[in-house]
């Protein structure tokens, strides 16, 4: 019998998670079993320092559900979601950069028709979105699903309104023949990322800023192309440089241009003041 002691302890858990009988879980978890035990040994980690954190993960599982990932917010603001994304979707430059997902995509938003508005009467600026859906060689993807959504004018998403149980600023656009897409909106603000559970609690701790840049979220999918998911940030929006999910790059900041009433990208008119926001996606063929 070999008796557990601190400096064989690491050892003996790697052993026993080497039977995992996937290769890939064999390797995942000994590698996650070292890291972890190198972690606390190098912090000399404490008794109630350990029980503080089992008690936030148990209350970051408790206060998420299906509208709420708290913990894809927890690895958002630990940098981990953007690293898994730059190391899993190594585009070619001329690609669209990928960015995070964030915790508020919903699936079964509705399918809307070029230039449809997926505002429907919420209050803001009108905004339209246009451009065109092309592949690395230039050649336009017809076809290609555009799901979107967004933050409300105060930084509310439609998750986190208890009040709202139908599709709120979330839609899904299919690029014509020659790839052109137009997203009708409302010009979104900047907002800070829900403070109220166990990741606010841990920020406010810091002086890390705890708002996001404006914008607007974007999941492209297309036959042939690897799926895109990223965001299309507003130029000159307060806190591009210090997105609290470290997901700006410079590729994806547009300009809002302010419109006067009259036509707009989708064949129509605007009766108001709007802005407009142009930006062609291109995509990263597979294989």
């Amino acid at each position: 019998m070999e008796l557990v002691t601190e400096d064989n302890i690491t050892e003996l858990a790697a052993r026993r998670w080497g039977t995992a009988h996937d290769p890939r879980t064999k390797e995942l978890m000994t590698a996650l079993v070292r890291h972890l035990h190198d972690f606390a040994r190098e912090v000399r980690l404490t008794e109630p320092e350990w029980m503080a954190a089992i008690q936030w993960l148990t209350k970051t599982g408790q206060i998420s559900n299906e509208k709420r990932e708290e913990f894809i917010l927890a690895s958002d603001v630990l940098g981990l979601s953007m690293l898994v994304v730059q190391m899993n979707h190594a585009f070619a430059k001329e690609a669209t950069p990928a960015t995070v997902l964030g915790p508020f995509h919903i699936d079964g938003s509705p399918e809307l028709d070029f230039g449809g508005d997926m505002s429907d009467g919420v209050e803001g600026t009108p905004l339209y979105v246009s451009g065109t859906v092309r592949s690395l060689d230039g050649a336009p993807v017809a076809g290609a699903l555009l799901d979107v959504w967004q933050a409300d004018a105060d930084g509310a998403y439609e998750s986190q309104l208890p009040e709202v149980d139908e599709a709120r600023l979330r839609a899904k656009y299919t690029t014509r023949a020659d790839g052109t897409y137009c997203v009708r909106t409302i010009a979104p603000k900047g907002y800070a990322i829900p403070m109220d559970g166990p990741v606010g609690d841990l920020i406010s701790r810091t002086d890390i800023s705890h708002f996001r840049p404006a914008h607007v979220h974007f999941l492209v999918n297309a036959a042939g192309h690897q799926p895109l998911i990223t965001h299309l940030f507003q130029e000159g929006a307060p806190y591009l440089d210090s997105d609290v999910v470290f997901g700006t790059k410079q590729e994806l900041v547009v300009t809002f241009e302010p419109r006067e009433p009259g036509p707009t990208p989708d064949g129509g008119e605007s009766a108001v003041p709007w802005v407009e926001a142009r930006y062609d996606f291109v995509l990263q063929p597979v294989g």
